[in-house]
């Protein structure tokens, strides 16, 4: 499918749809089983390069990752289990003797990257009944399907696959327009949102549980730092993620023509772009 939202704010990459699945598509990026990723640099793969990535519900890169992708509660296994992660996300597990025991168990052995952030903590939360929290605000879900799988949205026929979203990569300028379209022909004026997240997590589970609601909305994401830290090769500095479940795509897309995208203030600014 081809989107005419793209074209009209000039998106430098591929749209990204995400759809789930019982197999992988023949040649998908795939995670190896056991081995750590970032599922969001698969995500980059498909939108800079035109590639399909496909998840499976055992080798999604991290545990935030198979949260993310709606793979259920995935901190459950994570070093510690729930409380560990806890203790991760906000001043870390050495003030424990079980927190130490674990933190070095990981600086001796494959975990030695994990190892440092699990004993001082990432700091993202101030304690760990913050992060506690977060997790039971979190839209948690088991999806059923054994993959899910994200590739460009020129490959996908919505006629025989069920899309749950596309996502595009943006700078400033193209956020600003789809902010905008998003609200264009609603009847309510915040249908778009910015829930804080890991960026997999806005792209997957918050983007499924918008599609819960009547006029679902946008979401922005990639204000992960961490994700950030993990893409900048792929997409430099400026690039945030909009994530429109596909009953708003396709009314954005609806709506993409005859609206401010043909008019003079936005063929300026989109002129002026580097």
């Amino acid at each position: 499918m081809k989107s005419k939202l793209a074209g009209a704010i000039g998106l430098a990459s591929h749209p990204l749809a995400l759809t789930w699945a019982d197999g992988a598509p023949a040649g998908a990026l795939q995670f190896k089983t056991g081995t750590w990723g970032c599922v969001v640099s698969l995500l980059a793969a498909v939108a800079t390069k035109g590639k399909t990535a496909a998840f499976h519900r055992e080798s999604y890169g991290c545990w935030g990752g198979g949260v993310g992708l709606g793979f259920g509660n995935q901190y459950e296994t994570f070093p510690g289990g729930v409380e560990g992660f806890c203790g991760f996300l906000a001043h870390g597990n050495d003030h424990t003797e079980t927190g130490r025991r674990i933190g070095e168990q990981l600086a001796s052995g494959p975990g030695a990257r994990l190892a440092d952030d699990f004993q001082r903590g990432e700091r993202y939360t101030q304690t760990p009944e913050g992060t506690k929290r977060f997790l039971d605000s979190m839209p948690m879900r088991d999806i059923g399907q054994t993959y899910v799988v994200a590739k460009p949205l020129d490959l996908v026929d919505p006629e025989t696959e069920e899309v749950k979203s596309v996502t595009f990569f943006v700078e400033p300028d193209a956020l600003s327009a789809l902010v905008i379209l998003a609200n264009y022909s609603r009847p309510e004026i915040e249908n778009v949102i910015i829930p804080w997240a890991a960026g997999c997590q806005i792209i997957g589970i918050y983007g499924y549980r918008e599609l819960d609601r009547p006029q679902p909305r946008a979401l922005v994401g990639m204000t992960d730092i961490s994700a950030r830290h993990n893409v900048r090769a792929q997409f430099g500095k400026n690039i945030m993620s909009f994530t429109m479940p596909w009953p708003l795509f396709l009314e954005m897309e609806k709506n993409s023509e005859n609206c401010f995208l043909q008019r003079e203030t936005w063929k300026a600014l989109h002129e002026q772009r580097p």
